[in-house]
């Protein structure tokens, strides 16, 4: 079901005269989001052009509904949180709470630091004016990554949001029930029925029904992330998410049953979903792939997601020598999601380099972290996590420097100015100082 890559003895391991893992010969799902912008492009300059019109017919043709308009109607977002499963209001609310407090604890405060006497700079932190924000459709239902995109924003302090989720034909056209009931109570009133490329570019572009947004955040699948590609610049993005992953860095110590429930975890989202073991314990990686034959068959979605997913290139068991070798391993891969089942696991999480959310011991499944351990489930994805990090309050704020300096304070400095404008052979630089004063710049001041 799941296969095997030994890297036991290689030059990847730490000590090794050529140590370094070769990122290729990790599991890894393909991804062509270059080869999909071809088939985007006509789809977003569609919607430029033609704006609600254009969104109205790809949701009669991909998403098979008719609508007249795509705005969600206020009385429908109401009616879905009247509706809603008491027990699901309860555990959405816990979950928006917890959220809520670690994404508040991330709020940034203005600073001035005082350069000479009579000079300033200030930083500012200004969020984003409006954002558009992406929930997934399709197989399942996600109304977790509502409240992973809405509150950052909102703790941000963005004035203006808008939540776009595909047309569910089982639904009238609207998106799921359960994703409109928790805009409701995040208080988000602005919700459109759209999706894949189309929704993104109508963030982008705008159209009669929506005002065009500054940013667009949220996972979604290759055509999200193609748009997402595609519409950069013109929109500030979060990430280019592709399919979700689990990376295991686990020793003898683990629990087999757990390991093994953690991978079909992940694999149940998609076909492409990667889950990767990373063991220096043999005796763990033949208990965990007797564990998975016995889960899987007793769990859902066995045939058109979990058993794809477990079998693909993007899965698979990797040994290694030891713990130290297999943290140069995750650290290569770089992991969404990087869980560790390891003695002294906590030491061993404190010296990861690379991954998007780190979940330390036998009680961190990553399904704690999807829905209620109060960090954000969106994250970077196919390895982009040595460079990039999850959605915070971080991501929707601005950092502007104010300068503030009295007529002294250039003094001091000017001479400097106008020396390296004539370094950089740019002396109309030096010439907007110099403009400010009546006597000549001392050299060298």
């Amino acid at each position: 079901m799941i296969s095997r890559i030994d890297l036991r003895g290689s030059a990847s391991a730490p000590g090794s005269p050529e140590a370094g893992v070769d990122r290729d010969l990790l599991p890894r799902a393909e991804l062509d989001v270059e080869a999909a912008l071809e088939k985007v492009r006509p789809i977003c300059e569609d919607v430029h052009h033609r704006g609600t019109a254009a969104l109205i017919d790809y949701a009669h043709r991909f998403d098979g509904v008719t609508l007249d308009r795509i705005r969600v109607p206020a009385e429908a977002i109401a009616r879905a949180l009247e509706e809603l499963d008491p027990a699901v209001r309860a555990a959405l609310e816990e979950s928006i709470r917890r959220a809520r407090i670690v994404h508040r604890e991330q709020r940034r405060t203005d600073k001035t630091v005082q350069v000479v006497p009579g000079g300033t700079v200030t930083e500012r932190w200004v969020p984003v004016q409006r954002v558009g924000l992406y929930v997934p459709g399709g197989r399942s239902v996600y109304p977790s990554s509502v409240i992973m995109n809405v509150v950052p924003a909102q703790e941000a302090g963005v004035g203006s949001m808008a939540v776009s989720s595909p047309p569910q034909a089982g639904f009238g056209g609207l998106p799921h029930p359960t994703i409109l009931a928790a805009c409701a109570l995040l208080g988000v009133d602005e919700v459109y029925a759209a999706g894949g490329a189309q929704a993104v570019a109508m963030f982008a572009y705008g159209t009669e029904e929506c005002r065009p947004v500054n940013m667009v955040t949220g996972p979604g699948n290759i055509w999200v992330a193609a748009a997402k590609r595609l519409l950069k610049g013109r929109i500030g993005i979060d990430a280019e998410a592709g399919p979700t992953e689990i990376a295991i860095l686990a020793d003898a110590t683990a629990d087999p049953v757990h390991v093994a429930a953690d991978l079909i975890s992940q694999a149940e989202h998609d076909p492409l979903a990667a889950s990767v073991l990373v063991t220096d314990s043999e005796d763990l990686a033949n208990a965990v792939e007797k564990e998975l034959e016995t889960q899987v068959a007793m769990t859902r979605h066995v045939e058109d997601r979990i058993v794809p997913a477990l079998s693909g290139r993007q899965s698979g068991i990797v040994l290694v020598d030891s713990v130290d070798h297999g943290l140069a391993v995750v650290d290569a891969y770089g992991a969404e999601h990087l869980e560790i089942q390891t003695a002294d696991a906590a030491a061993v999480a404190a010296r990861v380099q690379n991954a998007g959310a780190i979940f330390v011991g036998p009680y961190a499944p990553v399904s704690l972290g999807d829905y209620a351990a109060g960090s954000n489930h969106v994250l970077p994805t196919g390895g982009c996590a040595c460079h990039s990090s999850g959605l915070s309050v971080q991501s929707f704020l601005r950092g502007i420097h104010v300068v503030d300096y009295t007529r002294e304070a250039l003094a001091e400095v000017a001479g400097h100015v106008v020396t390296l404008a004539e370094a950089e052979d740019l002396p109309a630089h030096g010439a907007a100082v110099k403009a400010r004063f009546d006597w000549k710049v001392p050299d060298g001041k």
